[in-house]
């Protein structure tokens, strides 16, 4: 497999029903948004949905859901430290911060394409991987409306032990979703990091069908199965190392706006979608699934 010799650039389109895509933890789990009410799906959101694509697609993964574990480690230090190929370079006279990352990049794909930061104790080594393949946050294309309702738990979490019969009092909580949203994010693969990583161009089409499969197997109560859909992926690849275009410029020649006809744009289909031909750079258009 050869070292990719040729920048990417990529954009997805994808959109939300009546689902929690991302919760905000500062503001009691409601779905993100930012100052000016547009709705967000952070990177790290989008990169931990990759991941588990790829982990699902047979993939060695290093950063991995603790719900989704394929293997008996309970923490990243764990996983490393049970890694001989990289403990080797690790620890004592053949500690090697280059021959270490390079270990680690071999290991697991999450390692070669994000990057990571591997500083543990016990180990003469600390290494920071920077990888070649970069998300922007995704950004809803209107402000999102947000519903709320009030949920009831009204189950014995555990048996009272003076009276067994006896009924808990109902537990209170709060449940929030985004009604309708369609949302775009951005991002790119830069080819002097992939040549630090090893990241081939094998690599780049796992990623690109994690992108076009990214909500398969993510169901939640959050996120009901087809609440979260790809429509759309658009993928770029130029003719050079450094390409022919800014990633800046080939993420704006993508369009996607509300149809002016419809007052209340409620599917995908009232949204159209241009692309700005640019001269010299082809790009390729995937369905999602």
């Amino acid at each position: 497999m050869s070292v990719l010799d040729h920048k990417i650039d990529f954009a997805v389109v994808l959109s939300v029903h009546n689902a929690n895509p991302n919760g905000d933890p500062l503001n009691g789990n409601r779905p993100r948004q930012n100052y000016d009410g547009f709705g967000e799906i952070s990177d790290v959101c989008i990169k931990r949905k990759i991941r588990n694509r790829l982990q699902d697609l047979g993939e060695s993964i290093l950063v991995q859901s603790d719900d989704r574990r394929d293997d008996s480690y309970r923490s990243i230090k764990d996983r490393v430290d049970a890694n001989e190929a990289v403990q080797e370079h690790a620890k004592g006279k053949k500690a090697n911060k280059e021959l270490y990352a390079e270990a680690a990049c071999r290991s697991w794909m999450d390692v070669r394409s994000f990057g990571q930061v591997f500083a543990f104790s016990g180990s003469d080594v600390s290494v920071g991987i920077r990888g070649p393949v970069s998300v922007h946050t995704a950004v809803s294309l209107e402000r999102i409306d947000i519903s709320s309702m009030q949920i009831t738990k009204s189950v014995n979490s555990v048996t009272s032990a003076s009276d067994p019969d006896k009924r808990g009092s109902d537990t209170m909580g709060m449940k929030h979703r985004v009604d309708f949203g369609v949302y775009v994010f951005y991002g790119s693969i830069n080819t002097q990091l992939a040549e630090k990583t090893g990241f081939t161009y094998e690599d780049a089409q796992k990623i690109r069908e994690a992108l076009i499969t990214l909500f398969e197997n993510d169901t939640s109560s959050a996120r009901p199965d087809g609440s979260m859909e790809v429509h759309k992926v658009y993928w770029w690849e130029h003719k050079s190392k450094l390409g022919q275009y800014s990633s800046a410029k080939v993420h704006r020649s993508l369009d996607v706006k509300p149809n002016p006809e419809v007052a209340t744009p409620k599917s995908f289909k009232d949204y159209e979608v241009k692309l700005e031909p640019l001269d010299g750079l082809e790009v390729h258009e995937y369905d999602g699934l």
